[in-house]
């Protein structure tokens, strides 16, 4: 829905800046889209005159122009054809972009003329349609000023989305309601709006004109009323203005008129060219089969549940949605007949999804248009007809009856709080009521306004009052746990899993759900099967599983059969020892880590590496404290020596197995490798303490940290990560992180450089202080044997 500032107030008399009301539509629920003023991109842009015209030397459909744009004379070449001394018209100047062309001004050379600048069309600035030639003003247009400013183009559009239930406001007139009732302004009675002594049906000459209504379930009430004599031109500027701003093509002055009531008022109308139409119009259903040629120029099929106008020959309008071409408005038009008529919500959102039309007035009558408007409605309507396009008015004809029947909902004032969580005071909570068009009498009997179809109980009112006074102004409360409600029960171990389960799956590994069985040859190598079942499903699933990974590897099995390329698993489960259940995390990494590409070459597997990085990350997951661990090799028959290991904390707690699998292993399975796999032992990483924290609140390094890089020649058999570990450990205050950076061996010695962080506290390293660092770690190095490199 959008309307501009001066048409919000033609109805709202307010002193608030663009701003606050922008604020104020948000706090009451309507929610602003976005705000956009068009005199902004015309701000450049001037009333100028053309001083002189003469004919260009070196060209026939040109003139040169001697134009005044406030600043004296400027010379300006151009061809349209209405230019002339003494037109007065919109002057651009260098340096203006022209939005309708799509290119900025620049002082050039015209078939070796100068030009400085050019007079616009209407089409150039993006006004209008007319293109024949340049814009002509009226003579008293002042010179030299901004064009914006001249023709009121300087009116910033609000675009506002209005929800389902807010058929009100699908009018200008019910969003200013709305703001008044906030406190931004008082609400203008609507006959000073239409510039009248009283909004009343016009007393026409003669009988109204010849409709009736026959589908009294889709068309409750059809009201009409003729003028004879009209002239159809140009609609006024006002309103032409107010439309074109937001996005709607003048056409005439009676389209015009139509477009402009449904936009002000939330009344749709239609108005139909009597020398058109065959006899009367009737509001029937439609007889299968029958079509119309609507407006937008496409052909629809109807059907017997459609409500549509027609006379004795045609159907001339899908009732409530579009209006047909055959008797639609044109400038020769000089007899009328305007349709101010009430249409069934539910009828015309089950038409426009039939047809997949959707119009304006489909979206205002789905909704539910006021019932008790269609007098009133018609009165504006037709004094708009009679002040811009003169004529005759008939009588009204109002054929059947709209439902117009009051309803009133018993309204307890301290609802509000107790439902809102707001507290009002009762004379509050009534002007609210009654200045959003509510009746309240003393006993709080609430009468719903005709325009307000989605009230229909105490909370509705709630929220009207709570909308209004501020829902920002209601306290965050938390709700009482209510007797009976259970506290939280996960288990510490319980919520290991979820966090486990939670990172696994972000880190791209899927789920799978396998046996807690599996066969004797399948728990051979991983160490067997402590418990046998004495009754089993069959042989295949007679042990209860020693590890997650025959189960793993078995899936991992069937999706590479069944041509996938990368297979990345994992489970939760238990595994089933002597010593009883145990809580484990089974990961299975098969197929490509990275598919073949032109950059890379062939395609790569997954190795130790892979899977020692998930370890660490799922443990980190996990709560372990992962930069404690130790990499031992041991890591058992079914993994591939020199490829796999175990993380520990300390020589004795196994917390993780990783690596790959051994080729025996893989064949068993009828898998080929290399495989990389994970078991995580979720029982053996350390419980947090029940109360505090297990490490200190982060803040933030004053000091920038130092690195040193250290380069050793070692022994072949020494472990990066002992090396790493005595390096660190060398001084636990000073050195934060430490990682071997590079590896390298030439003639059977080997080398590694490993890269040290040193955190500064509350001052700076001194020199002393880092070379003392420095040979701490040296020593700690030379203790497994490692040499400093010269």
């Amino acid at each position: 829905m959008k309307f501009t500032l001066g048409w919000l107030k033609e109805h709202l008399q307010t002193d608030a800046s663009l701003d606050e009301i922008v604020e104020a539509l948000t706090r009451v629920g309507l929610e602003v889209e976005g705000v956009d003023n068009p005199g902004e991109k015309l701000a450049a842009f001037t009333v100028a005159k053309v001083l002189t015209a003469e004919p260009h030397p070196n060209a026939d459909k040109l003139q040169v122009l001697s134009v005044d744009a406030g600043k004296g004379p400027l010379q300006v070449v151009c061809g349209a054809p209405n230019a002339h001394a003494g037109l007065v018209g919109v002057f651009g100047p260098p340096g203006a972009f022209v939005p309708g062309s799509g290119f900025e001004l620049k002082v050039a050379a015209i078939r070796g003329v100068e030009s400085n600048g050019m007079m616009c069309s209407a089409r150039e600035l993006e006004i209008g349609e007319g293109h024949d030639g340049i814009i002509e003003l009226p003579q008293d247009a002042p010179v030299g000023t901004a064009y914006p400013d001249y023709a009121g183009l300087n009116d910033p559009v609000i675009d506002v989305s209005i929800t389902p239930n807010r058929q009100d406001c699908m009018g200008v007139r019910g969003i200013a309601r709305d703001l008044a009732a906030a406190g931004l302004g008082t609400l203008k009675p609507l006959a000073e709006v239409y510039r009248t002594d009283a909004i009343e049906p016009i007393a026409g000459d003669g009988p109204g004109p010849d409709v009736r209504t026959d589908d009294p379930a889709g068309c409750p009430a059809f009201y009409a009323q003729a003028v004879s004599g009209v002239t159809n031109g140009e609609a006024p500027e006002w309103m032409r203005r107010f439309l074109t701003a937001i996005g709607q093509k003048p056409i005439s002055t009676l389209v015009d008129i139509t477009n402009f009531v449904m936009i002000d008022l939330g009344r749709p109308l239609h108005v139909y060219d009597r020398a058109k139409l065959s006899g009367g119009l009737v509001a029937r259903r439609a007889k299968a089969g029958e079509s119309v040629l609507a407006l937008n120029g496409k052909t629809y099929t109807l059907d017997d549940t459609m409500t549509v106008i027609a006379d004795d020959a045609h159907v001339h309008d899908i009732g409530g949605i579009m209006g047909g071409e055959e008797s639609g408005v044109t400038a020769g038009t000089t007899d009328v007949l305007i349709e101010c008529a009430y249409f069934d919500p539910d009828h015309i959102a089950r038409t426009g999804q039939k047809l997949a039309l959707t119009s304006d007035a489909r979206q205002r009558f789905e909704r539910g248009v006021d019932p008790a408007f269609l007098d009133d409605g018609l009165a504006i309507a037709c004094r708009l007809v009679l002040d811009h396009c003169g004529g005759t008015a008939s009588g009204v004809t109002r054929a059947g009856q709209p439902p117009v029947e009051a309803r009133t909902v018993k309204y307890d004032p301290y609802r509000v709080e107790t439902l809102g969580g707001l507290t009002v005071a009762p004379d509050r909570q009534k002007a609210i009521l009654e200045s959003l068009g509510f009746e309240v009498s003393d006993d709080w009997q609430v009468t719903v306004p005709t325009w307000r179809r989605d009230v229909d109980g105490v909370a509705d009112l709630v929220e009207e009052v709570v909308r209004i006074e501020g829902i920002d102004k209601v306290l965050p409360v938390p709700l009482d746990r209510a007797p009976g409600v259970a506290t939280p029960t996960a288990t510490a171990e319980q919520k290991i899993e979820r966090r486990v389960r939670r990172a696994a799956a972000a880190r791209g590994l899927d789920e799978a759900v396998t046996w807690s069985f599996v066969s004797e040859a399948e728990a051979a190598p991983f160490g067997g099967g402590a418990w046998t079942l004495a009754n089993p499903i069959s042989e295949d699933l007679k042990v209860m599983r020693p590890s997650l990974l025959p189960g793993l590897l078995s899936a991992a099995a069937r999706n590479v059969k069944r041509g996938a390329d990368s297979v990345r698993l994992f489970e939760i489960g238990r595994r089933y020892l002597d010593t009883g259940e145990r809580p484990t995390l089974g990961v299975v990494l098969a197929g490509d880590r990275r598919p073949r590409h032109w950059s890379t070459g062939k395609a790569q597997g997954f190795d130790a590496f892979d899977a020692k990085a998930e370890a660490l990350a799922l443990l980190a997951a996990a709560g372990a404290p992962v930069d404690n661990l130790q990499v031992f090799g041991e890591a058992g028959d079914a993994w591939h020596p020199g490829q796999s290991g175990t993380l520990r904390l300390g020589p004795k707690t196994v917390l993780a197995t990783f690596g790959v699998v051994h080729p025996l292993v893989l064949k068993a399975f009828d898998l080929d490798g290399p495989l990389a796999a994970i078991e995580l032992y979720l029982d053996a990483i350390p419980a947090k303490r029940a109360s505090g924290f297990m490490r200190p609140a982060y803040t933030p390094p004053a000091l920038q940290a130092v690195r040193r890089d250290f380069a050793f020649t070692v022994p072949a058999d020494l472990a990066a990560d002992a090396l790493v570990r005595a390096m660190k450990g060398a001084d636990k205050q000073a050195i934060v992180a430490a990682r071997v950076f590079d590896v390298f061996e030439r003639d059977g010695v080997r080398s590694m450089a490993v890269e040290i962080v040193l955190q500064p506290g509350d001052k700076s390293f001194t020199e002393a202080e880092l070379k003392a660092v420095a040979d701490k770690i040296v020593a700690a190095a030379a203790k497994l044997g490692a040499v400093l490199r010269g």
